[in-house]
């Protein structure tokens, strides 16, 4: 039996970044062949692997069970012994212990095969911000593999450990980024009125941007617009010419999503025009793939709601939806889907330290309750 544990660490020490994972790609590889999966598909996605694993009771339908499989750009602030030994990247979100727990599951439903039909393991590479979930949509991976139903979960502080949270309808927001550049005019800065001051535009735009959600948006459905960069100027004394604004916009209904990038293009454009400034804004640039909201599907939620409870110490099944994003949202646009939260709360004070933090780590004791609920979910959707 893999001591998981282990294989969790291992990862850890080893991340990688999106479309980089070919350390960790291997081992999945090697991991699905010693359990004896009936076929395993690569080149999906670029690293993304796809492992089959087939029914002992015959032919039936077809599930996706999604794990990913990245690192976060960021240096690690821990120094126990499976602590990240690559400056700059950190498994900071425990995604280690996603691909771990889907690992795991393989091997147990290899050596079960109690079901009808077949399970399709997805090992997804690049969910940090790059879509890999995306492209391996376009490399096939829907049709190809035609799935009845599809799910996912994440580890979560803050939640029991071993508790799976979850909810029918929007569980994750949809993610976009914007840049907007303010074009004004440099001078002295002693001389304002012989300039157009795009830093004095820049502020105006970033406090008005917040009426997207307080006047525009409706107050039942949560939607977040968070400026988070602002660059300008180089000198004190000089007034610069031009000045860059950058941050995200987050919404749970696809018509709010559309509707504040749009009128967030008009806001800097006509707020700047009264300065006598220009502003020009750009989505999701620089390879960044905006991230539709996650749906949960109502039946995928019955699901997901009864395997939860028969393994899990405690459930919750109207979780207040996470306004973080999630790129499982490209499967789960095509595929009735599920994704559920599971606690990685440990009890110490290591819990003070939330996903993306540098002293972040998941929580091994709660390997076995996600592998629990994968192989559970085959059971109720294959299993009869």
């Amino acid at each position: 039996m893999t001591d998981y544990a282990a294989l969790r660490r291992d990862l850890h020490r080893h991340p990688e970044l999106g479309f980089e994972e070919h350390r960790t790609q291997a081992i999945v590889v090697e991991h699905l062949q010693r359990c004896g999966v009936d076929a395993i598909h690569t080149g999906l996605g670029q690293t993304g692997v796809v492992g089959i694993i087939k029914g002992a009771l015959g032919p039936g339908e077809r599930i996706g069970l999604r794990a990913d499989m990245d690192c976060l750009p960021m240096t690690e602030e821990n120094t126990f012994e499976h602590a990240s030994c690559h400056a700059g990247k950190m498994h900071g979100c425990g995604h280690d212990g996603h691909t771990t727990m889907l690992l795991a599951a393989a091997e147990k439903l290899c050596q079960s095969r109690q079901f009808r039909g077949e399970v399709v393991l997805i090992f997804q590479p690049a969910e940090e911000g790059q879509g890999g979930a995306s492209a391996m949509v376009e490399d096939g991976l829907l049709s190809r593999f035609p799935m009845k139903r599809a799910y996912a979960l994440h580890n979560f502080p803050g939640i029991p450990a071993g508790h799976i949270h979850l909810r029918p309808g929007p569980m994750m927001a949809s993610s976009d980024r914007f840049r907007i550049r303010v074009q004004g005019k440099g001078g002295h800065g002693a001389m304002p009125h012989l300039a157009v001051d795009p830093v004095l535009v820049a502020a105006h735009i970033v406090v008005a941007l917040q009426s997207l959600v307080s006047r525009a948006q409706n107050p039942i459905r949560p939607a977040v617009v968070s400026c988070t960069i602002v660059k300008a100027g180089e000198a004190t004394n000089v007034i610069p010419d031009h000045a860059v604004l950058e941050g995200t916009y987050r919404a749970f209904d696809p018509a709010d999503r559309a509707r504040i990038g749009e009128q967030m293009a008009v806001l800097a454009s006509h707020t700047a025009q009264a300065f006598g400034a220009e502003a020009e804004v750009a989505l999701n640039q620089d390879a960044h793939i905006g991230y539709p909201a996650v749906i949960n599907d109502p039946a995928a939620t019955e699901v997901a709601l009864a395997a939860a409870h028969a393994v899990a110490e405690g459930v919750r099944a109207d979780a207040d939806p996470v306004p973080g994003s999630e790129d499982f949202s490209f499967i789960a646009e095509r595929v009735p889907s599920c994704y559920v939260l599971l606690g990685n709360d440990r009890g110490s004070e290591q819990d003070q330290y939330f996903l993306h933090h540098p002293r972040y780590d998941f929580n091994d004791a709660i390997i076995p309750v996600g592998v629990a609920y994968f192989c559970e979910l085959v059971k109720r959707e294959l299993g009869h």
